[in-house]
């Protein structure tokens, strides 16, 4: 089975940086992408942003040229960069690989 760890988030004031870690272990799937969902208190868990096995990436609208998604040197890791957060980039951060979810790692922005 496929494990997902995230790490990485914390409270940041608005303009802050934070970066989050996936670390997979177990059957991986190479071909499947891995992304990066949230879910704000009150809302449906939504994509921020996913990368494919031939490094192809995609952004929701809301994070495009703030957040970055890259895959580690460690293998079977994945980051997500989150620059100049906003408060609401407030949500739990879900890692998600070939039907498989982390546990989640709270980001709160306020001031």
């Amino acid at each position: 089975q496929v494990q997902l760890v995230e790490s990485g988030g914390g409270s940041v004031q608005p303009g802050g940086t934070l970066r989050l870690s996936c670390a997979a272990s177990g059957r991986i799937f190479s071909i499947n992408d891995m992304g990066w969902y949230r879910q704000a208190p009150g809302k449906t868990r939504e994509l921020v942003a996913r990368i494919a096995s031939d490094g192809t990436t995609y952004y929701v609208d809301s994070v495009k040229g703030r957040f970055t998604i890259s895959r580690g040197n460690v293998e079977n890791t994945v980051y997500l960069q989150m620059n100049n957060l906003k408060p609401d980039g407030t949500a739990v951060y879900y890692c998600y690989h070939g039907g498989v979810w982390g546990q989640g790692t709270q980001v709160t922005v306020s001031s």
